[in-house]
């Protein structure tokens, strides 16, 4: 057996593989690298007299009891009743729905039973805890121990999964190092084989925090070695020199209808002296919601033009690249160098005004090719392999921790120099994780809002003020506003391991969904209002024809899934009412509230909640509360952690690091690391294990 070998090649692996498959694990490294997400301690045997309501315990004792029967008032649901004796008492287990536990578990076998005992007519009883049979050499896996709980999936716990890491441990010849013997002394470090055992099969809290900071620190140092060396790697390439004047810059904005914030000026300024320079530009473009960071990157790529380079602005969806074209044609008609959009269902072409703009995808990419369209706007169309630039000089991506490096490095192929390369993100992301997460970029935030804008009022609404919410948003269709209603999900569902389960009322929170909203709205609420619906499973068509009749004010209210996030552009739009809003992350709000106050009508946020734990509001309240995205990254990073701005599936990093995130002292020290072994050999040459556990890393956080 090696890391490499496939889980279906491991006999009693193989009835569990369509439930691994969907954990993406397929090898033994997946598996043993499938880190556990919390413990629990089961290391104390209690005597039973010596059992507390409501503490974590194992107990050993005797099966003197076990049966199965059919519930009273339900007789699809069968009840095993136990009962397990020590020398000091005895005390009954609960099964549900375990029927099989009879077959398995019986009479005067020694038995360990691990969970939290609770109170119920004055007596203490076990209500599905763990248990596992004592075998003549005594040791255990499941209980009498610290206990690692997996991410799961349904019929396949984390029992199943302990299972099979056993049998790889038991199996597994010892793992090469990966880490060079430098970095695990200089952070203390233990060495990947104990570390993997003590994640897997902790014996105290001790091993369980040496192993997690093992592979939080390998996944930070990691990633710190990769952005230094892509810096280094950049810095050794050659860019056009755009050599865009201060004149250049003041003709363009003049024309302009309104000016530059003194935030978006430096940024501008920022880039057009990257662009000046023969080494590429590698810049991260960051801004509140409503601050003009399109504006501002619209001028870069205009300025760029007119020195007759090629521009593309590549986005991550064909509404948003729909409403980018708009933007350059609204501002910048007088520009004769060709503005193109190409989607997967859409190409055009603008060459000055009244000039047309309908053309085919041929048409359009010769256009590319021959270098008489300057500016190319786009999705993943635009690294079609057909596609070929004549002079590549400027790439702009939106929401840039949306696209991998791949398709980055797709579109840099044409010609002999690098393009210089700036990407946008209105997701708020705290400063320390910009520098670390995106550290082979370079950084500009635009701080500071249009003076224009109105500042959008921000409710959390308890579901006792419903009807009045209903009153609220139908005088402002009368009123002639638009409303969006964002719901979490397309259609309904049973609950799953995501859905929120309510603390206090112990129930499932119902979660609203879009078609069923879209019902209730258009018969029940408002049915003589225009309600219209929007979600990911309709076709580009589809998409694009509702969002015209929206813009276009033919419909009052949409109601939509965060497909409207990013891009929307709506300024008749007043009221952003999202229901299910403990669902959502604090950047997402962010992002939703910030397709409303984008015209000159006062405009509202509405939180709907079912919940009533007090974290829940706690967090809303703090989106009502911000004045900025910034202001609330900073408080959701405590509230939430890291994961609330990237998650492991942006980034490919797991929670582990994605936690070890917060500590700016543990980053430090991952960074100076990664200098020194980089001081050493940026070629990684002499660390040939290193260099290939670098190459696992890269594919897995960037690759697509």
């Amino acid at each position: 057996m090696t890391l490499e070998t496939p889980l279906a090649d491991i006999p009693r692996a193989k009835r569990f593989l369509p439930k691994l498959e969907k954990l993406g694990l397929s090898t033994v490294r997946d598996l043993l690298w499938h880190l556990p997400s919390r413990y629990i301690d089961f290391s104390h045997i209690y005597q039973i007299k010596d059992l507390k309501p409501e503490v974590e315990a194992t107990v050993r004792g005797i099966i003197q009891s076990i049966n199965t029967r059919h519930a009273w008032r339900n007789r699809r649901m069968t009840i095993t009743n136990a009962v397990v004796s020590d020398e000091t008492g005895s005390i009954e287990i609960v099964w549900f729905n375990q029927p099989y536990l009879t077959q398995t578990l019986k009479q005067d076998k020694e038995i360990n039973i691990a969970g939290t005992a609770t109170l119920r007519n004055n007596k203490l009883l076990f209500t599905n805890p763990a248990y596992e049979l004592i075998t003549s050499g005594g040791t255990t896996k499941h209980t009498g121990r610290i206990v690692p709980i997996y991410p799961e999936t349904k019929g396949l716990t984390s029992k199943g999964i302990r299972y099979l890491i056993q049998i790889i441990f038991d199996t597994l010849p010892p793992v090469a190092e990966t880490l060079p013997e430098t970095v695990l002394e200089a952070a203390s470090l233990p060495d990947l084989n104990t570390a993997l055992h003590r994640i897997h099969f902790p014996k105290t809290q001790k091993d369980i925090t040496a192993a997690r900071k093992r592979f939080a620190f390998e996944e930070l140092f990691l990633l710190q070695l990769h952005n230094l060396l892509q810096r280094m790697q950049l810095a050794s390439q050659q860019s056009p020199i755009i050599s865009v004047t201060a004149s250049d810059i003041h003709n363009l904005t003049a024309r302009l209808p309104f000016n530059l914030t003194a935030s978006q000026q430096e940024a501008l300024n920022d880039i057009t002296r990257d662009i000046g320079r023969s080494q590429p530009m590698n810049r991260f473009l960051q801004g509140d919601v409503g601050s003009g960071k399109t504006i501002v990157a619209a001028l870069a790529a205009i300025a760029s033009a007119t020195h007759g380079y090629q521009i593309t602005f590549m986005v991550p969806t064909s509404i948003l690249a729909q409403q980018h074209y708009k933007t350059l044609l609204k501002f910048f008609s007088y520009f004769e160098g060709g503005i193109g959009l190409l989607t997967h269902t859409d190409a055009r072409i603008y060459y000055g005004e009244n000039s047309t703009t309908n053309t085919t995808k041929k048409e359009l990419t010769d256009a590319i090719e021959n270098g008489t369209l300057k500016i190319i706007i786009g999705t993943h169309a635009l690294i079609q392999k057909n596609i070929t630039f004549s002079n590549l000089g400027l790439i702009i991506i939106d929401e840039q921790h949306r696209f991998g490096v791949n398709q980055r490095a797709a579109l840099t192929k044409s010609g002999s120099t690098t393009p210089h390369f700036l990407s946008m993100s209105a997701t708020p992301i705290p400063r320390t994780l910009s520098l670390t997460i995106f550290g082979d970029l370079d950084i500009s935030l635009i701080t500071e809002l249009p003076k224009n804008h109105k500042p959008v009022t921000t409710k959390v609404v308890d579901p006792n003020k419903r009807q009045a919410a209903y009153i609220f948003i139908k005088q402002q269709v009368r009123d002639g506003r638009q409303v969006f209603v964002v719901c979490p999900r397309i259609t309904a569902s049973e609950h799953s391991d995501a859905d929120i389960l309510d603390a206090r009322k112990r129930t499932w929170l119902e979660v609203r969904n879009v078609e069923e909203e879209h019902e209730k709205l258009s018969r029940t609420i408002f049915p003589d209002l225009r309600i219209g619906m929007l979600h990911g499973k309709l076709s580009a068509e589809e998409k694009n024809e509702i969002m015209k009749q929206f813009t276009q004010g033919n419909i009052d209210i949409l109601v939509s899934t965060s497909v409207i996030e990013v891009g929307i552009d709506v300024p008749n739009a007043t009221i952003m009412m999202i229901e299910g809003a403990e669902r959502f992350g604090l950047a997402q709000l962010y992002q939703f509230r910030g397709r409303v106050g984008r015209g000159e009508h006062k405009s509202y946020c509405l939180l709907f909640t079912d919940s009533h734990t007090p974290a829940t509001h706690t967090r809303l309240a703090s989106v009502a509360r911000a004045k900025n995205g910034f202001e609330l990254a900073e408080e959701d990073l405590k509230l939430r952690g890291p994961g609330e701005f990237l998650g492991s599936s942006q980034t490919g990093m797991p929670d582990i690091a994605m936690q070890a995130l917060q500590n700016p002292e543990f980053i430090k020290d991952a960074r100076n690391a990664a200098q020194a072994i980089v001081h050493k050999d940026r070629t990684l040459t002499i660390y040939p294990k290193l260099k290939k556990r670098l190459e696992r890393f890269t594919q897995r956080v960037h690759g697509e």
